[in-house]
């Protein structure tokens, strides 16, 4: 039976960290095979699982005694899989699945980059542009449409899962318009207006995302009467008017750009509005392992980087916001509550 080492030495420790790869790949190779969604919910033999999702058993069982040692999926007594929290995570289907999460952060164009990170240290810049001779979102939406629906998926699932968060969190109960800056589908501003009967809000995303807006917020939808949905990018111009802004894991690019897009949401609101920065932070305690590899993948990928609080502070303050309280939003999130001044 597989076991999972809940503490080993130093020098095993460093050697397991070194072979993360084969680690973050077997994740990938597990969700890509359908593994998860092909187990039940009580224990399944390898040469079952083999035939549900059209793989040998020998390597099959290589697999799933690598992901074991790591908590997803367990192997019992007599040879067989079965479910761990962590692995049913891997299902399509779960509430709360990060599938496409996990594909997203071991998709084809990682693996040709990561091996550069001692260049970007170096320079301070992003290497995907050398690799691939593209920007990165131009790569994605021209180059390689299934890893950009795996990124839409991605972030359907995140925005999806802190949604409900942010909506329980946001006192909007005195305001008339409520705006989603870079929103991506607008999962985050349906919760709002579903919360709140006489809410009006706007959408802001670039012209392929908001295409594919939550059915909820268009035209026939349940909320399409008190939404307004905006296509264009923040960088450029918000031509939006509102009471509250909120804008959510969207600062993380190069810091002209992050400038930019603060200067027109100053340009934009009116005196008093409230504007609310809601971002993953690299000295968040319960989430730094996550946060400090992503914000390592955002400098290779566009040379953007996680905040810390401070540096979060430095950009709004920088851009002559007010800081007011700055809040969890949960156990991966923190809202900045700025306001515009007179």
């Amino acid at each position: 039976m597989t076991t999972v080492d809940p503490a080993p030495a130093p020098p095993m420790r460093l050697r397991e960290l070194v072979f993360g790869a084969a680690c973050a790949a077997a994740v990938r190779a597990a969700a890509r095979l359908g593994v998860a969604d092909a187990m039940g919910d009580t224990p399944m033999t390898v040469e079952d699982l083999a035939a549900a999702v059209k793989t040998q058993p020998r390597t099959l069982r290589r697999l799933l005694r690598a992901l074991s040692c790591q908590g997803v999926f367990t192997e019992q007594p007599d040879g067989t899989f079965a479910h761990t929290e962590m692995s049913r995570l891997l299902r399509e289907d779960d509430p709360h699945s990060l599938r496409y999460i996990a594909l997203w952060c071991t998709e084809p164009w990682t693996w040709d980059v990561w091996p550069k990170l001692d260049e970007a240290v170096r320079s301070g810049r992003n290497v995907f542009e050398d690799v691939y001779e593209r920007e990165f979102f131009t790569y994605l939406n021209e180059d390689a449409p299934e890893s950009a629906h795996v990124f839409n998926r991605a972030m359907t699932t995140s925005s999806k899962q802190s949604a409900q968060d942010v909506a329980d969190l946001l006192d909007l109960g005195d305001v008339s318009c409520v705006a989603d800056i870079g929103g991506g589908q607008g999962h985050v501003l349906a919760s709002l207006l579903e919360k709140h009967p006489t809410l009006n809000g706007a959408l802001l995303d670039l012209p392929g995302v908001v295409e594919n807006a939550d059915p909820r917020l268009r035209d026939g939808g349940a909320l399409g009467p008190r939404v307004r949905v905006v296509a264009g990018d923040c960088r450029e111009d918000i031509p939006i008017r509102a009471d509250v802004y909120i804008i959510k894991n969207i600062l993380e690019w190069d810091d002209d750009s992050t400038r930019r897009a603060l200067a027109n949401v100053r340009k934009a609101a009116p005196p008093g509005a409230r504007v609310v920065v809601i971002e993953n932070l690299v000295d968040d305690t319960p989430s730094m392992r996550f946060t400090t590899a992503m914000d390592l993948l955002l400098l290779l990928n566009v040379g953007g980087a996680k905040h810390t609080r401070q540096s979060m502070v430095d950009r709004l303050t920088d851009a002559g916001l007010v800081i007011g309280e700055i809040r969890p939003v949960n156990a991966y999130l923190h809202a900045f509550e700025c306001t515009v001044p007179a």
